[in-house]
């Protein structure tokens, strides 16, 4: 092999190497994760300044990458062929054409961008000084395709929403999660956190069914006896109906009335808050701060009590249940076995899909299982009454004939669904020979 051949390869090499460090310069860019590169810059990094000022002018770098990319490997494809049939006269084009696509394949695309994906921040951080010289150099070929760019939008009027919706940040928070970038617990507090906004009073409430309250003409002995049975720290105060809830008292304001030998409430009776089932949830957060209070009294189109919601509950969407000495830990679902389990009726839908991981495309307007359950029968079942639900098999435990308490939800096995087709196939054939 001649001096000149030798040059010729050891210039391959180089060019093979160049396309590799642009498809690489390439990938790193396009993958890096600019939250990490701003809270770098955030924290003083001078370079991790320039590398976003890069980012944020993403048309010239590509522009620089693609061009640098193709001069090289069109060399490369052009200097192989001259090489090669230098070597083998007779097949030397077919025998480029073969070795320089297998060659800029592997060590000019797949190794580099695999390396590249694995570590783009350090790599964006090594090769920035190169490519800013680059961008530096060929501003004038950039000018021509920025040119040719606002052309062609001027023809197509292309449309660029640069917008993030709660979905695609929730599919981000998800995907950190899944890459152990966050903890489940921060992960889930982020998650509450974004789908918060989304949340109306009527998802949390607690229902008027369950809402502990006293009449105004009640004696403090049975207000007491309210303050002592149910552990609560507020109690609503209503006149002649719940639906005319007209005061609030604090535990703490109680007890001392009764040590200053004092009966009349009224004299420690705080304003309601009044809202509506369909108010957003963060709105009706800043409305307790603003009037430094802690529960509001939900009213439905009518005017009566739709319910009461509290701060606690409001928090508790972010955070999750907190539990207090005197609170009774509900177990929203218990296990018999399995494959079983007793749900609690009161339990919220779109929670209880999550906890068994059910995928559920059907959005329902009720939030609760209860509601979910009557929806099922198309009404109020009673204790043993059963219905099928996809692979599920749901069976009463306890109806007082106007809610549900609890249900029984037993997974179907395959054989078990076998079965059950089985036997609505042989019931529809019968049906028809009728």
């Amino acid at each position: 092999m001649d001096n000149e051949t030798m040059t010729m390869l050891l210039a391959l090499v180089g060019l093979v190497f160049l396309s590799a460090f642009f498809s690489a310069t390439e990938t790193a860019y396009s993958s890096i994760n600019k939250i990490k590169v701003k809270n770098l810059a955030n924290n003083g990094s001078k370079k991790a300044e320039k590398v976003l000022n890069l980012l944020e002018n993403y048309d010239k770098f590509i522009t620089t990458v693609l061009v640098g990319n193709n001069i090289v490997n069109i060399l490369a494809s052009s200097l192989a062929t001259v090489f090669f049939l230098a070597v083998f006269p007779e097949n030397g084009v077919t025998i480029s054409t073969t070795v320089m696509t297998l060659v800029v394949l592997i060590f000019g695309e797949i190794t580099p961008k695999t390396i590249a994906k694995e570590m783009p921040e350090k790599f964006a951080f090594f090769v920035y000084d190169i490519i800013a010289l680059l961008v530096l150099i060929l501003t004038p070929i950039n000018a021509i395709f920025t040119a040719w760019k606002n052309f062609l939008s001027s023809i197509f009027h292309f449309e660029n929403d640069d917008s993030v919706s709660s979905d695609e940040l929730l599919t981000m928070v998800e995907e950190a999660q899944n890459d152990g970038e966050i903890d489940e617990h921060d992960g889930n507090l982020i998650s509450n956190a974004i789908e918060f906004n989304e949340l109306e009073v009527k998802d949390i409430l607690t229902p008027r069914v369950d809402v502990i309250a006293a009449d105004i003409t009640d004696s403090v002995e049975e207000i007491e006896k309210l303050f002592r049975i149910h552990g609560y720290s507020r109690l609503p105060i209503y006149e002649e109906s719940i639906d005319n809830i007209v005061g609030i008292i604090h535990e703490k304001d109680f007890y001392s009335l009764l040590l200053d030998k004092e009966t009349d409430i009224k004299k420690i009776m705080q304003k309601v808050i009044y809202t509506s089932p369909y108010i957003k949830v963060n709105d009706l957060l800043r409305q307790l701060q603003s009037n430094k209070t802690h529960l509001a009294v939900v009213v439905d189109e009518y005017g009566g009590t739709a319910g009461i919601i509290t701060l606690e509950d409001i928090i508790e969407e972010l955070v999750g249940e907190i539990w207090d000495e005197h609170d009774e830990i509900i177990e929203y679902y218990k296990p018999i076995d399995e494959s079983t389990y007793i749900v609690s009726c009161n339990a919220n839908l779109e929670e209880m899909f999550e906890h068994f991981d059910l995928d559920i495309e059907e959005e329902y307007e009720f939030t609760t299982v209860s509601a979910w359950l009557i929806h099922l029968f198309d009404k109020i079942p009673e204790a043993g009454e059963d219905v099928y639900f996809m692979n599920m098999h749901l069976t009463i435990k306890e109806s007082d004939g106007k809610t549900i308490q609890s249900v029984e939800l037993h997974f179907l096995s395959e054989e078990e669904l076998a079965e059950l087709n089985k036997k609505d196939d042989e019931d529809e054939k019968e049906e028809n020979s009728k």
